[in-house]
């Protein structure tokens, strides 16, 4: 995202889907930067999904809201699926009451629940889309 620094958000290929990770909270600008590249690199790399890991964000305004549902929706209007992974219990809270519900842009716990999304959606399997990833039962 920027020349300087440390890296502020990670976009590797996994296959044919795109992991962005997000290392830190970011400004309005850094957000509309991390669109940008995000949106350019599935046309470029041709992904048919999206991870964006937001693990890292111990909070989240409606602008970064806002934008992760639109890069969701430009995601699929490129042809990729997106799910945002690692949603802090706060960020959670501060998504919903910021109007983001559930269905508007799939969720998982964790890289390998957002994986195992992508997987599932783009085998079709029955509801894959509509439903995200069961979590195994821990025993105690």
């Amino acid at each position: 995202m920027s020349d300087t620094g440390p890296a502020l958000v990670s976009i590797l290929r996994q296959g044919s889907y795109l992991v962005a990770s997000v290392h830190t909270a970011l400004d309005d600008t850094q957000m509309l930067r991390f669109q940008h590249d995000l949106v350019e690199r599935i046309g470029t790399d041709r992904a048919t999904g999206v991870i964006i890991d937001v693990a890292a964000l111990d909070v989240l305004d409606s602008f970064g809201s806002m934008t992760l549902r639109r890069i969701a929706e430009m995601a699929r209007l490129r042809g990729a699926e997106t799910v945002i992974v690692g949603i802090q219990p706060d960020v959670a809270f501060a998504m919903v009451r910021l109007g983001m519900g559930p269905g508007e842009v799939p969720t998982a716990l964790d890289l390998e629940e957002g994986l195992t999304y992508l997987n599932g959606h783009r085998d079709g399997q029955p509801g894959s889309a509509d439903r995200p990833p069961r979590r195994p039962q821990r025993r105690p």
